[in-house]
């Protein structure tokens, strides 16, 4: 066989996190959709706790077109596209997702429409004639119209349904745009579309949104969260960080809560400086949780690293802690209300926050 029908002509990436039941589906399905072509299908698995990254070893040990990228101590569908692209050296690489919603079948159109037609992308619409949202209830296709009109405040194109995350992509085309990529959450082609400063030639097929067969759906409320900070970074993150607006967003949740605390326990005869006390030590226990769940959702601690990593922020903001008690009670003996040496105790505090816990607490390796 000639050297040139080694050559691999499409890359599938396959973003995976507990998909163990799919991973043969997957396979066997992709071989029926794709026989003529010469391709090659990189899952790359978010270290999952139910052994997809394994029963993908086993697969690849009887087929060398199968690989897997396993990722430790990250997550995201976003970064694990993109990570799986940058492992190809395929001229197109196409993403879809590993619980067999999408129709693999497109693939081999999606294929021959990118090449014939010398276009940039090509993706699947569920939006458009031939197309269709399977059997999903009123209320998430509503949202999912809904998260559709809010991207075009970034987007750069006329997509009819730039929430797809099943589309193909021409090598030369994303390595012109990957160092603008933000890699946040789940919504890769809306990334693409929106960090392209030159217009992307692209064309929509329609596609059939499938039910998924085993596994458990990952979109919850952390999804929409994630959605919410790409729209953020595209917007803004040239400016200013979107960690950084997160973090600050928590922060103001944490305000919420220290104003709480300490009108209650005035309301029971404590002390102010007690109170401004235990409000501040319950306010940055709620910050460090909400913060570790959202901010820092790639970086998450868990077990006895979340309670190691508890003591690290409350060390490393403890400086703060103290300008803000110290200061605060000052201001509120100066015959301050309560509310204003409250808050001026948290603007000090607040100043010490990000830049120290960034580095002292969450200091894993950042995700592509």
């Amino acid at each position: 066989m000639p050297y040139s029908d080694h050559i691999i002509e499409l890359s599938i990436i396959v973003p995976t996190y507990n998909e163990h039941p799919n991973v043969i589906p997957m396979v066997e399905s992709l071989d029926e959709a794709l026989g003529k072509f010469r391709w090659e299908v990189i899952f790359v698995d978010d270290d999952s706790p139910d052994g997809t990254a394994s029963q993908i070893r086993e697969v690849a040990m009887r087929d060398p077109r199968v690989r897997v990228v396993q990722r430790v101590g990250r997550r995201g569908l976003s970064s694990a596209a993109i990570e799986g692209i940058l492992a190809s050296s395929a001229p197109f690489c196409a993403v879809i997702d590993g619980d067999l919603q999408h129709d693999e079948k497109l693939l081999a159109t999606m294929l021959e429409t990118i090449i014939k037609e010398d276009l940039d992308v090509v993706s699947g619409s569920r939006y458009i004639e031939g197309g269709g949202l399977g059997d999903w209830h009123e209320s998430r296709a509503k949202i999912s119209r809904f998260a559709t009109r809010l991207s075009r405040m970034v987007l750069h194109a006329d997509l009819t349904d730039p929430m797809s995350g099943f589309f193909m992509i021409r090598r030369s085309a994303f390595e012109k745009r990957m160092h603008n990529l933000s890699g946040i959450g789940f919504k890769i082609l809306l990334d693409i579309f929106a960090s392209s400063k030159e217009t992307l030639r692209y064309r929509e097929l329609p596609y059939e949104f499938r039910t998924r067969q085993a596994g458990e759906s990952k979109l919850d409320s952390q999804a929409a969260w994630e959605y919410f900070m790409l729209l953020l970074d595209k917007l803004i993150g040239h400016i200013v960080p979107v960690r950084f607006v997160a973090f600050t967003l928590v922060g103001g949740a944490g305000v919420i809560v220290h104003m709480l605390i300490v009108w209650l326990m005035l309301n029971q005869d404590a002390q102010f400086t007690t109170a401004q006390t235990a409000a501040t030590l319950i306010a940055m226990t709620s910050n460090y949780a909400l913060n570790n769940v959202l901010t820092y959702r790639d970086k998450r601690l868990r077990g006895w690293a979340w309670l190691k990593g508890w003591f690290s922020f409350t060390l490393a903001c403890s400086v703060g802690a103290l300008g803000n008690i110290g200061i605060a009670s000052y201001i509120f003996a100066q015959d301050t209300t309560w509310v204003l040496a409250s808050l001026s105790g948290i603007v000090v505090g607040a100043v010490w926050n990000y830049a120290v816990t960034s580095a002292y607490t969450w200091n894993k390796p950042k995700a592509a």
